[in-house]
């Protein structure tokens, strides 16, 4: 593949506590330049970015980030500001708990709560795959094919680890048809991208790629 073809699939990301504005709009224009997917930004800067670049780039922010555990009436909120401030992607985190209990209704119920908050944006469900059993992963496959979200995607970042060729494989085979995946956390280079899309990654979210290929 050619880096404009991964670039393609990239969110560029910064979701750093300490990131600033100058910060994502250098993430913005770094975004622009290669071609990215999208830029994914902290719902505080989605009308930073929306007000100063309008429609020249794809806007994901993150919801019920990075831990999941916030109510459903909370990630409906977050999502409905997100949507008003210009947000395209919504990129929430499930309440990983809820599937340690085997509550899988209430994880539906979040899930879907949150789809219908976004108004037809793209969804992407975070699901913390290195916190996750094989049997966990592959209900939440179920769930996501069921709640008819866009894509279900590995990891945070924010947590003991990130994406692996395995869950990209292991989702592959589980999703439905209609649903993609994003590997995020981790992948840092251009090589490291194109493997997780060879093994059947439709997004990458990484803050490294299109920075260290721009900045060679």
């Amino acid at each position: 593949m050619t880096p404009e073809e991964i670039f393609s699939k990239i969110d560029h990301t910064l979701l750093s506590v300490t990131a600033t504005a100058e910060e994502y709009i250098a993430l913005a224009d770094e975004a622009i330049q290669a071609g990215a997917a999208s830029v994914c930004v902290p719902p505080n800067a989605v009308s930073l970015i929306k007000d100063r670049y309008g429609d020249k780039l794809r806007i994901t922010t993150v919801i019920g980030f990075p831990n999941g555990y916030n109510t459903t009436k909370t990630k409906i909120f977050e999502t409905i500001g997100a949507v008003s401030d210009g947000a395209d992607e919504i990129d929430m985190v499930i309440p990983v708990g809820k599937v340690k209990e085997k509550d899988f209704d209430a994880v539906s119920h979040d899930i879907r709560s949150v789809r219908l908050a976004a108004q037809g944006r793209t969804v992407k469900v975070i699901v913390e795959t290195c916190l996750l059993t094989e049997e966990e992963k592959i209900k939440l496959c179920e769930i996501v094919t069921k709640e008819g979200v866009d894509y279900i995607k590995t990891s945070t970042g924010f947590s003991k680890a990130g994406a692996t060729i395995e869950d990209v494989l292991l989702f592959k085979k589980h999703v439905g048809p209609n649903v993609k995946i994003k590997a995020a956390g981790g992948i840092r280079t251009l090589e490291d991208a194109e493997r997780f899309i060879q093994a059947g990654a439709d997004r990458i979210g990484a803050s490294a790629v299109i920075k260290g290929y721009l900045n060679k």
